[in-house]
């Protein structure tokens, strides 16, 4: 759950860092990284649906017997209390309800509903017991909140509370109050009271924060009836289903408890500010919560569920026992806080959250001990009963391996049901579609008939419903024909396919078809039924004999040989099996036939009685017809003959026209007698019809009293097979038994003698080897060889971290003759290459850590700088409103104060995105590490033997010693530096007292000198450091006496300000300006003779080169000039040696040198005595950038910056990253280590500004600036879209013009003021851009040499920002370095083949070239006076102008 934003973090500019998805439950921290639940709930949750999702189900399954357990976790102020709702408000609403309050609500709610259910079904009323517990567990001691003699010392005594654990593993508590609870009522006083006695206390983070674990528990008891389920009742049988009613009036008694914690939020004391009892508490808080964390990892990592449970850690986790992996139904509930303020604890707590879900526990009900027994043995009569209804129908069957199976014709009887419906279906779809196409072609056809009548005039109503009919029933019939026909000839064609298989059934049957001639309908189907039956006797028969086939096939597999007797008895039982089924096979074709000729009978005397009614109807009708229309017709010649108008010729048409009708109908008359006479043929044939029936019912009565016989006997045959065959199975599976116990027991016994070969094989090599041993004879052996095994291991004798070279020397000195066995090397290599892995991963580990430390800090760092600009921002809010309502000087200063508005909103922005760069950086170092941990440390541990194991103990022993040694020598020189750091404080404040002393009595002649001293006194009084003040005005004072000028190598007189900050130079701070360089090494000889070079070589042997003998340290050696006439101008004066790789970067003062290189190691060399001074060491990869100023060396290597103080001692003060990180001391891998670590680039090169106060690093498409007074990150610039190669830095217009050359082909220039900070975009983009990555920079004046690998050289005007000239093809190869020579307008260019050129700074036209090594040259640098050339191959060559260079190089 996601708590909204307090109106505090709003205020202070905190950010959402949270975001739920739509519709998933799934919450997104940071900008990618997904966490997912089984629930999510928004800022905008309510709590009524909070509950509803996950505190309703467990109260319904408390109702059952089941357990429940919710808890809150999250870190303090996250809204856990709120949530739980534990902390009671007087003006507390119905919807701000927590989820203990609703429980209660629905708990009584439920108990009333079923109390009511059961009094309406006339059902005894189940009986209720409700008893509440609550308890508090403050600082590892378990308190009961009930107790009413309690006081307020009663905390700081020791409690009488006991934890005990059950014979079945569950947790109870002694020495707790009880409370029964009757009403909902009681159950909230209850709560309340003991919320009230609950410690809370007020922090920084939280005004009311919950000081304890806080436990709720509700203990339900319930007895209700035990009525039995439907699916039993269904399968009892009768004599079960007499007893029902005595099993329907018992009783089970069901219990449950609900545990409602409210746990204490974890917190950290530097955030909460806690002192004290807060403190204590606060570190009570955070063990249990540790311990909670350690059980929850070890049950839901998948990686740990073997290894122990630390329930017993804590209190608060053996509390939780049951609720964690036990019996109960458990829902955690993770509060976080959205601001991103609070990222690192919200990222802890949903890691937290996410290994809890993976927990598994085993629930189930909580019965007492007669209703557990009553609901086993009605399961097990519930399955029992199952059982041998699968028995009985066949569906569960026992193999011949005596095992139980599941018969394949149950499902194959499945599928072929399944088909059959789908078959059913569609035949119903078909027949509903044909009888809609034969009433359209009925309706067509009577149509059409209807047409014809009309057209002759005598179409009437009735002749067409009669029409349609008819025509009707023949369509009918028709399809019945048609049907019957296809149905003939399928089974003609399979009685001559079964005729050909079998000739044992040639006959059709005991009845033929000839008795019933008259009737081709009757002949039709027993033809068919002959047909049917035959073929079913064929099938049978052949599926029979098949079955036999199989059987005897897999009898044969499994008897012995020799059983002669038993195949017999199988054949003759098969014999009898078939007779049998012959015989079966006959009665039922026959009693088909006949069943089918009674019904085929009785079907044709009911069509005969209907015909016969309706033959009747249709003659009493054409006779009523014709005397009507007799009638009619003399009813018209009467009149006609009364009518004198009527002619003759009218009278005889009348006549003709009623005669063609009686005619008409005469002979319908006719046609209905013949057929009513072929009617009364057809029932004088009924009784013969009659006769028939009443004979074939007998016979087939008969012949089902036969099958019942035949069937009776078939199954006691069977019966009696089946006992057979069983016994046959229980003796095969019994021998089969028996020969899997010998072969397990064969194997035994082999395996126990392959390990005593070679535990006797391991033995003799041991007892050879010792024989090798002892040859040479002397005490010294003799004690070795008396030594017991785990001492005489080699690898436990080897000295840590030195190779043990085995058989290569005798104990005595001399050449061992028969070296050790290769076993004992071997498993020495592999312990040390498994040491190695293990070694490896422990830095990984350390390293990660870090770095999310240092990412945490700097996180910390910003959010308190936001902190500050917010207020800063809202104070300047406040005063511009203020001076636009007065309206005094608006414009001005509403400009002014708009500007400053801009800039703080600019700089808010800026740390931002520092905090999102960090927030991503931290998810993908976490990420990073959950990748790293699937390498199994535990599994390498595991895989080794013996020896392996001793090894690994040995090493990492050495390893805790060595680390614990340097952890003390640590905190050694960390108290030392703290007591020289409060010296050094107590004499700058005694030197402060003194300055103003003595500079009391002319800051009153001097006004500059006295606001100086104001400024001071307002440092003191804004309670800035004392270094930082004195500092401050140390620099200002220097600026007013004119001694900040650069300083000149000559003899001078100390001045009295150096006299009076003679001790600071003691003072070791890294936060001071530097600015101010360094006198040259050369000055400082000149004044304090020879002993400036001794006391420097004296520190380089002592400090650097002590602990490594044999170091061999670089040498700067002359080269001898070539005494040719034509020698060249630019000469190489020295060769710098001492790198065993090739030298990568180079730079340089007028006194000291330095190069880095590919070995791992920054050189330091002193210039004037020719001598290496110092050599830095310890980086991760090779050096590829090296810069100096002010007594600090800046080393790249890989993603880290390493700032070295070499003024006393070669120490790494600082290490920057390319993420933005600062660390104290050297926090990079000491090892060697290639790979970038995730959330870091690699950086190119690096650049100061003239100054020293700046430095810029180029790493992955971006500049990174920082601040060198304070070691931070202060901005970036970007805008490349590839990766920054080479830069530069210049001063112009009172800022930092920063020159940048990417991969991307651009050379962009950025303004950078002293104190901007942000992202800042390039103020210009040079054009036209270089073919190919730009890899070099060198700037003269206001001119700007660009090299590139499309072997080109641009020349760009500064100040027109254009192209000036440009060299195309101006080197065979890519030019690697560019340079401007001192002393002259000459521009020097080195490429990959080692060649040197060079070239008019002005006109850029080409002055000579000459080979300066035989290698590439990979960096370029210049003093006043010289040049260094750095190259591959390990050397660094100065080289020296000997005359002007303008006319050429020769």
């Amino acid at each position: 759950r996601i708590r909204p934003q307090l109106a505090r973090e709003k205020i202070e500019g905190c950010h959402i860092c949270t975001f739920c998805m739509p519709a998933e439950p799934q919450v997104m921290l940071g900008k990618d990284k997904a966490f997912t639940y089984d629930y999510v709930f928004d800022m905008d949750s309510q709590q009524d649906i909070i509950y509803t999702h996950c505190t309703e189900k467990l109260i319904e399954g408390c109702f059952e017997g089941y357990n429940a357990t919710i808890f809150a976790y999250g870190q303090t102020g996250s809204g856990k209390t709120y949530t739980m709702g534990t902390g009671f408000d007087v003006n507390i609403s119905e919807e701000e309800l927590g989820i203990i309050p609703r429980a209660v609500k629905h708990l009584f709610r439920g108990i009333e509903e079923r109390r009511d259910s059961a009094t309406e079904q006339g059902k005894p009323v189940p009986e209720f017991k409700i008893n509440a517990q609550f308890l508090e567990l403050y600082n590892e001691e378990v308190l009961d909140l009930f107790e009413s003699t309690r006081d307020v010392d009663g905390k700081r005594q020791k409690s009488t509370i006991k934890i005990h654990e059950d014979a079945s593993g569950g947790i109870y508590t002694v020495g707790v109050t009880t409370r029964t609870v009757t009403s909902e009522a009681e159950m909230m006083q209850c709560l309340k009271l003991g919320a009230l006695s609950r410690t809370t206390a007020s922090t920084q983070m939280n005004i009311q924060s919950s000081r304890s674990h806080a436990i709720f528990t509700i203990h339900l008891c319930q007895v209700r009836v035990c009525t039995p389920d439907d699916s039993e009742s269904n399968e009892t049988d009768g004599r079960l289903a007499n007893g029902s009613s005595k099993i329907s009036s018992e009783f089970e008694t069901l219990t449950a408890k609900f545990h409602f914690v409210d746990l204490a939020g974890s917190e950290r004391l530097k955030r909460t500010g806690a002192t004290g009892d807060r403190a204590k508490e606060g570190i009570s808080i955070n063990c249990g919560l540790l311990a909670l964390g350690n059980v929850i990892s070890a049950l839901g990592d998948r990686s740990k569920r073997s290894t122990h449970v630390p329930y017993r850690d804590s209190k608060l986790t053996r509390l939780l026992q049951d609720s964690l992996g036990g019996n109960s139904q458990t829902v955690m509930i993770a509060c976080i806080s959205p601001s991103d303020r609070d990222f690192m604890e919200t990222l802890s707590c949903l890691n937290y959250a996410n290994r809890a879900r993976n927990i598994k526990n085993k629930v189930m009900v909580n019965q007492d001990k007669a209703s557990q027994q009553i609901s086993a043995l009605r399961t097990d009569i519930a399955r029992l009963q199952m059982e041998l209804m699968e028995y009985k129908t066949g569906k569960r069957m026992v193999g011949e391996d005596g095992m139980e199976s599941i018969n394949d014709m149950v499902h194959e009887n499945s599928m072929l049901q399944t088909e059959n419906s789908n078959l059913r279906i569609r035949v119903k779809a078909m027949q509903e579609t044909i009888d809609a196409q034969r009433a359209r072609l009925t309706q067509y056809l009577s149509d059409q008939a209807n047409q014809v009548l009309a057209k002759v005039g005598e179409g009437t109503e009735e002749i067409g419903n009669m029409i349609q009919n008819y025509i009707k029933e023949i369509e009918e019939l028709r399809a019945k024909l048609l049907e019957s026909e296809s149905v003939n000839e399928n089974l003609r064609k399979t009685l001559s396919r079964a005729n050909t298989r079998s000739s044992l059934y040639a006959g059709g049957g005991s009845f033929s078809p000839a008795h019933f001639a008259p009737e081709i309908v009757a002949s039709d189907i027993i033809e068919m039924c002959v047909c049917v039956c035959v073929c079913r006797v064929c099938e049978d028969h052949v599926s029979d004999h098949e079955e036999g086939e199989e059987l005897e096939g897999e009898e044969e597999e499994y008897e012995m040989e020799g059983e002669e007797s038993s195949d017999e008895s199988d054949s003759e039982e098969l014999d009898e099996k078939e007779d049998f089924q012959a015989d079966l096979a006959n009665i039922t074709c026959e009693i088909a036939i006949k069943q089918k000729l009674i019904d085929e009978l009785e079907n044709s005397q009911r069509r005969l009685h209907t015909l016969k009614q309706q033959y009747e109807q249709k003659l009493m009708m054409l006779q009523s017809k014709i005397r009507d229309t007799q009638l009619e017709r003399d009813k018209v010649l009467h009149n006609m003959g009364s009518v004198e108008t009527c002619t003759e010729e009218k009278a005889k048409k009348i006549k003709l026209e009623y005669e063609k009708k009686l005619s008409s109908m005469n002979k319908e008359m006719q046609k209905l007698q013949s057929a009513q006479k072929e009617h009364a043929r057809l029932l004088k044939n009924q009784s013969q019809y009659e006769k028939q029936l009443k004979k074939l019912n007998q016979d087939v009565a008969e012949m089902k009293k036969t099958k019942v016989g035949l069937m009776r006997q078939m199954k006691e045959v069977q019966e009696k097979n089946r006992v057979s065959e069983c016994r046959r199975n229980r003796e095969i599976a019994t021998l089969k038994k028996d020969q899997r116990k010998h072969e397990h027991q064969l194997r035994q016994l082999e395996a126990q003698k392959r390990q005593q070969d070679l535990v006797l094989r391991r033995k003799n090599e041991e007892v050879t080897a010792l024989r090798r041993q002892v040859r040479p004879t002397s005490g010294k052996v003799n004690r070795k060889v008396s030594l017991p095994e785990p001492l005489q291991d080699p690898s436990h004798r080897g000295i840590p971290g030195r190779p043990h070279s085995a058989g290569a020397v005798a104990p005595n000195g001399t050449p061992r003759k028969y070296p050790l066995r290769t076993g004992s090397v071997y498993t020495t290599r592999t312990a040390r290459a498994k040491w190695q892995s293990l070694e490896r991963r422990i830095t990984d580990i350390i390293m990660q850590r870090l770095t999310i430390s240092n990412m945490e800090a700097d996180m910390n760092r910003f959010l308190k700088q936001r902190e500050d600009l917010t207020k800063r921002r809202e104070k300047v809010s406040r005063k511009r409103e203020k001076i636009a309502t007065e309206g005094t000087d608006t414009d001005r200063s509403i400009q002014s104060l708009n500007e400053e508005m801009d800039a703080l909103a600019a700089n808010i922005d800026y740390i931002n995105d520092s905090i999102a760069d960090c927030q991503a950086n931290i998810m993908q170092m976490e990420e990073a590490k959950e990748e790293g941990d699937t390498v199994d440390i535990t599994a390498v541990i595991s895989s080794c033997n013996l020896s392996e194991a001793r090894f690994l103990l040995d090493h990492f022993l050495h390893m805790a010693i060595n680390k614990g040694l340097q952890a003390a020598q640590k905190d050694s020189q960390v108290k030392m530096m703290e007591g020289r750091l409060k010296q050094t404080e107590i004499n700058s404040a005694t030197q402060n007292q003194l300055l103003f002393h003595m500079l009391k009595e002319k800051a009153e002649l001097n006004p500059e000198l006295d606001a100086l001293l104001g400024n001071a006194l307002l440092c003191v009084t804004c309670k800035l450091p004392l270094y930082v003040c004195f500092s401050l005005l140390a620099s200002d004072l220097l600026k007013l006496c004119g001694e900040a000028k650069p300083r000149k190598a000559r003899r001078r007189t100390t001045t009295q300000m150096e006299l009076l900050y003679a001790g600071s130079g003691e003072f070791d701070s890294p936060t001071g300006d530097f600015s101010a360089s360094l006198l040259p090494l050369a000055e400082a000889q000149e004044g304090t003779g020879d002993m400036g070079c001794e006391c420097i070589c004296t520190h380089s042997e002592a400090n650097t080169f002590g602990g490594w003998p044999g170091v061999k340290k670089g040498v700067i050696n002359p080269v001898s000039s070539p005494k040719s006439s034509h020698a060249a101008r630019l000469q190489c004066v020295y060769v710098a040696e001492g790198h065993t790789k090739p030298v990568m970067c180079v730079d340089c003062t007028d006194d000291l040198l330095f190069t880095g290189s590919k070995d791992r190691t920054c050189k330091v060399w002193n210039l004037v005595t020719g001598q290496e001074i110092m050599s830095l060491g310890d980086h991760p990869s090779s050096v590829v950038s090296v810069r100096y100023c002010s007594s600090l060396v800046f080393t790249v290597s890989t993603a880290y910056i390493k700032v070295w103080d070499i003024r006393d001692s070669a120490k790494c003060i600082r290490t920057l990253t390319s993420s933005g990180q600062v660390s104290s001391g050297d926090s990079c891998v000491s090892l060697r280590s290639l790979s970038i670590p995730p959330g870091e680039n690699q950086i190119n090169q690096i650049s100061l500004n003239p100054t020293g106060s700046y430095l810029y690093s180029a790493s992955g498409n971006l500049v990174r600036m920082w601040d060198l007074r304070k070691f931070v990150s202060t901005g970036k610039l970007t805008g490349h879209l590839g990766p920054v190669l080479c830069l530069t830095v210049d001063q112009g217009n009172g800022q930092d013009v920063v020159l940048t050359g990417s991969k991307d082909h651009t050379l962009k220039m950025f303004e950078v003021t002293e104190g901007v900070q942000g992202s800042i975009v390039s103020c210009h983009n040079f054009e036209p851009p270089h073919q190919e990555c730009i890899v070099s920079l060198a700037v003269q004046g206001n001119s700007l040499y660009s090299s590139s690998r499309d072997y080109c050289i641009k020349k760009w005007d500064l100040s027109r920002k254009r192209l000036v000239q440009q060299a195309a093809s101006a080197h065979s190869d890519w030019v690697s370095a560019l340079g401007v020579v001192p002393g002259c307008p000459v521009m020097l260019s080195a490429d990959r083949g080692g060649l040197l050129k060079l070239w008019h700074a002005d006109t850029l036209a080409p002055l000579g070239d000459l080979r300066g090594h035989d290698s590439p040259v990979n960096g370029l640098a210049t003093n006043s006076s010289q040049l260094f050339t750095a190259s591959d191959d390990r050397t660094v060559k100065i080289w020296q102008a000997k005359g002007s260079l303008e006319e050429g190089i020769h």
